[in-house]
């Protein structure tokens, strides 16, 4: 499900919850086929299958009528029905749709465990440290499966497009997790804005306007005496649209003269506030207050308006709003019929008027600051430097408590009550890196258009190039952006910027690793880094020297690695060290130091950070961690979508294509690699291309096309070929011989691999030590080849367990051409033992092919614990085995307990057991595991 939040281009719609059905709207006029949709998805959440769906057309269209039509629904089937709906002036506010929308089941957070109560108890508080917005999001999911336990659940959320941030973020977080759960959330919006790319969003449903016999129909039903030429008019002017069709022919004959060049929504408009004429000045008061805080209880309302008025207004106005068909009383709360006409009645007063109502309002919340500040800001005609002032001391107190959702809009409003360019400036930075901060992507790119960039100073220049890297990552003039990068981060520096400068540093380095920078730039870089004199150690300097010159400063990278003790607590310095190591090929390393970093951010509920540490399952490949590296790899690319961090997507995508080749999944690889290089990100970004010429390489080479294999190999060791990567190519060396010797090419690979031994002197990484020793021995004439193989072995580092397999493999083929059959057998044996243990079928395949042809008869494969679960069952059923509740497990791994309740009930027969306490013995018997700290899982603490 991917929901949007582009401003509409008319309108300012109103939070409230959803007006019961009328009589009538149940069967609509035209919509079969989206009430069968919706029905649909009703009936399977029923079963206990749920899921999300987004409506998405023009105001008016009927969203609404087919929202309160399934809500309707859901209440006679017997489901909880939630529903709530966004609003402009609320845009800003954190967590105020959500804590709306979970109203009804709020008495249920009292029930929850600790940690999940505290979360939501501190979200909705105006005083408390604000949680990180995933802690928020799986508390939220665990009071919905909670109380879909006792009866399902109807989440109904209307125009999505001005839903609070937190509170939609929340929302797409549970739209991922209800597939186990009796949960369905099905909301509406105006605009369909989808991520860049989202391969996993839930379908969505756009809705056109009515046909023209449906049109005819709909107008004949609400306004069956129009005369012939008014009803040609409307269903002209109409243009099917639905409220239209209803609304229209009440003012028809007043508006029909000024209709013809208006647009649709703005007839509309027209149309509601004209119903607002023969209302008395009291109850046109009580509806500008309603438009100026459409959540408001009616109690406050009626006190704003008489304050207004200077004359008590009483519940008589109330009846006359509700008589003039605008607003509904819902409980005690008052609700206009339709987003439009808030919209229309807002616009239709006088400035005046407006202003008045929100200070007044602003006067009557004075228990609520938040609110009060975002109306006495909405009173102000002009600048206004003591109330900016005031919005900057609240920013001040909300970030000091980590609520930073609530300093945006603060800071927000103050930048434009300041008249100083260059401030208001400085205040929109502020409010942008805050934004940023809570990945509130539409809202960070709607603060950079107000600021003024040529009033930015050397340093605010870098912190919204900091921000404007999180935001956007795109793929053309690379370099030209690195030497920008490095430009800006060299004036935060001098203006006494440390920090930021450093931050946009390594942000520049890490695209020399992404994109291969060129020589220069990565020299640019790194001599913008020596000028600082910085700390050798520092955990960001090695990254920085890894990123940007490998050959040059490796060596001295990974002696200093050696020496180091990171706090292991720290997930920002060993994710530094990880990725820098990683970067480097030194794969071992790398795994270590990116599995601690993982452990720190998902205790921390930090998704998207979480998901850039699980690019560790990348070294995990040549560790021969198939399984672990197939779980972290999912479980990355699921965050990943989730947090926008597009860039690990290609990663984590990658990786998964190749653990799925490597396993003998060639449909699920070819799949995995077609999504890929379709990413709009793909072109341009070497560190992924490279990963995907190596999948194909290997697909063509399992599959008997050893020529294709060689082909496809060899380009990403070519510096003009897209796919090459300057360090990454030599992860590829163990393959591109491989496809040699099949393909007859001995000669051409010796060639291409010619300048390795002077890299991996200047570069002894693990990755470097595993291409040359490897090659050497693969692509030795046979007079060598004996002692290059035990050399080779010798020099493989310990924990390289695939690269040893494919070794013993190849020993074991030479010696077949040389009719050493006997001599054969042994390391044969070794790599199909070994290949069987990591799950590499293919390769154990092969071995067991070339031991039969050497005379020794090779039983077949047992399948082990992942030929039986997925991914995440596999995590599951490992956490499960070591004893952890599944509440335990849910809040590792981000899901809702009764989604791993679901999972387990899945997984006892697939294992051939019945019970939680023979997990541990079924998955000792049916997988040969690795210690406990390399056990898939290990990493969730």
């Amino acid at each position: 499900m991917t929901f949007c939040t582009e401003e509409a281009a008319h309108g300012q719609p109103s939070s409230r919850s959803l007006p019961e059905a009328e009589p009538g709207t149940r069967a609509m006029i035209g919509r079969d086929e989206e009430l069968r949709i919706l029905r649909t998805l009703l009936a399977d959440a029923a079963d206990g299958h749920g899921g999300a769906l987004l409506m998405h057309g023009p105001a008016g269209v009927g969203k609404s009528a087919l929202l309160r039509t399934v809500g309707a629904d859901g209440t006679e089937g017997g489901f909880n029905v939630l529903s709530a709906a966004g609003v402009e002036t609320e845009l800003w506010l954190p967590f105020a749709a959500l804590q709306l929308l979970l109203r009804p089941v709020a008495h249920g957070i009292e029930k929850l465990p600790t940690p999940h109560r505290t979360a939501l108890v501190d979200a909705f508080s105006a005083t408390q440290t604000e949680p990180h917005i995933f802690r928020v999001a799986l508390a939220v999911l665990e009071l919905l499966a909670d109380e879909a336990d006792r009866e399902p659940l109807l989440l109904i959320v209307d125009d999505l497009q001005w839903i609070d941030a937190p509170s939609r973020d929340v929302l797409r977080f549970v739209a991922r997790r209800t597939r186990d759960l009796p949960v369905l959330i099905i909301a509406a919006s105006r605009v369909r804005s989808p991520e860049s790319y989202d391969p996993s969003a839930q379908p969505d449903l756009p809705l056109q306007p009515l046909g023209s016999s449906a049109a005819a129909e709909l107008l004949d039903t609400a306004a069956p005496d129009l005369s012939a030429p008014i009803r040609a008019f409307i269903l002209e002017r109409a243009a099917g649209n639905p409220l239209a069709l209803v609304e229209l022919p009440k003012t028809v004959q007043d508006l029909a003269p000024q209709m013809d060049d208006l647009p649709l929504t703005q007839r509309l408009e027209d149309a509601f506030a004209a119903r607002t004429d023969s209302v008395s000045p009291e109850c046109r008061r009580l509806l500008l207050a309603l438009a100026a805080e459409p959540n408001a209880p009616l109690n406050r309302l009626l006190d704003v308006s008489s304050r207004l008025t200077g004359t008590a207004v009483s519940v008589k106005a109330v009846q006359e709003a509700v008589d003039a068909g605008l607003v509904v009383l819902v409980g005690r709360t008052l609700e206009f019929r339709h987003p439009l006409m808030r919209s229309a009645i807002y616009t239709r007063a006088s400035v005046s008027d407006r202003l008045d109502t929100h200070r007044a309002v602003a006067e009557a919340m004075a228990d609520t600051p938040e609110h009060q500040l975002l109306h006495l800001a909405a009173a102000s005609l002009g600048p206004d430097e003591e109330l900016a002032v005031r919005l900057e001391r609240f920013a001040d107190t909300a970030l000091a408590r980590g609520k930073v959702a609530s300093a945006v809009p603060a800071l927000r409003q103050a930048a434009e009550l300041v008249q100083d360019p260059r401030r208001r400036t400085e205040i929109l930075v502020r409010a942008v890196e805050s934004a940023s901060e809570i990945n509130d992507r539409v809202h960070t790119q709607l603060l950079l258009d107000r600021a003024d960039m040529s009033e930015l100073g050397p340093l605010e220049r870098a912190r919204l190039m900091v921000v404007s890297d999180k935001a956007a990552f795109e793929p053309d003039e690379p370099h030209r952006r690195i030497e920008d990068m490095v430009t800006t981060a060299a004036g935060a520096f001098d203006a006494g910027g440390v920090r930021v400068a450093e931050n946009l540093l390594w942000r520049a380095a890490a695209r020399c690793f992404f994109q291969d920078g060129d020589a220069r730039v990565r020299t640019l870089a790194s001599a913008e880094l020596d000028r600082w004199n910085p700390d050798p150690d520092a955990p960001v300097v090695l990254a920085v020297r890894a990123y940007t010159e490998p050959y040059r400063y490796g060596a001295e990278v990974i002696a200093l690695l050696d020496g180091l003790r990171p706090d292991h607590e720290d997930g920002r310095i060993t994710h530094f060290l990880g990725s820098g190591a990683m970067v480097l090929g030194d794969v071992t390393r790398a795994a270590r130091y990116l599995s601690l970093a993982a452990a720190a951010w998902r205790s921390q509920g930090r998704l998207g950070l979480l998901a850039r540490s699980l690019a560790g399952s990348w070294p995990r490949v040549y560790l021969g961690q198939l399984d672990r590296a197939r779980e972290e790899s999912g479980e990355g690319l699921a965050l990943a979508e989730e947090s926008g961090e597009w860039i690990v997507w290609l990663g984590v995508k990658a990786t998964g294509s190749l653990v799925a080749a490597l396993r003998g999944e060639s449909e699920a690889a070819a799949r995995m690699l077609g999504e890929l290089r379709a990413h709009r990100l793909f072109p341009g970004m070497p560190f992924a291309a490279v990963m995907a010429q190596q999948v194909e390489g290997l697909l063509a080479l399992f599959d008997g096309r050893a020529t294709e294999a060689y082909d496809a190999i060899s380009r990403a060791f070519d510096p003009a070929d897209p796919h090459y990567h300057s360090v990454s190519r030599w992860l590829l060396a163990p393959d591109l011989a491989d496809a040699a010797v099949s393909a007859g090419t001995v000669q051409q690979a010796r060639e291409l691999l010619d300048g390795l031994p002077e890299l991996a002197a200047r570069l002894p990484s693990e990755m470097m030590v595993v291409a040359q020793a490897y090659t050497e021995a693969v692509l030795a004439p046979d007079d060598t080849a004996e002692e290059r193989y035990t050399a080779a072995l010798a020099a493989l580092p310990a924990g390289w367990a695939l690269a040893r397999a494919r070794l013993h493999l190849h020993h074991g083929r030479r010696l077949r051409r040389q009719r050493r059959n006997v001599d054969a057998r042994s390391p044969l044996r070794t790599a199909r033992d070994e290949f069987d243990r990591i799950g590499a079928r293919p390769w154990a395949e092969t071995a067991r092919e070339q031991l039969r042809a050497a005379g020794e008869s090779s039983g077949r494969r047992q399948a082990n614990t992942s030929d039986r679960l997925s991914a995440q069952e596999m995590q599951i059923a490992v956490l499960a085995s070591q004893g952890l509740s599944n509440r335990e497990i849910a809040q590792r791994l981000f899901i809702s307990h009764r989604t791993v309740g679901a999972h387990l009930y899945r997984i006892y027969p697939r294992l051939g057991i019945t019970s939680r306490g023979r997990l541990a013995a079924a998955l000792a018997a049916l997988h040969d595991e690795h210690p406990t700290a390399d056990s898939p899982g290990a990493n969730t603490g």
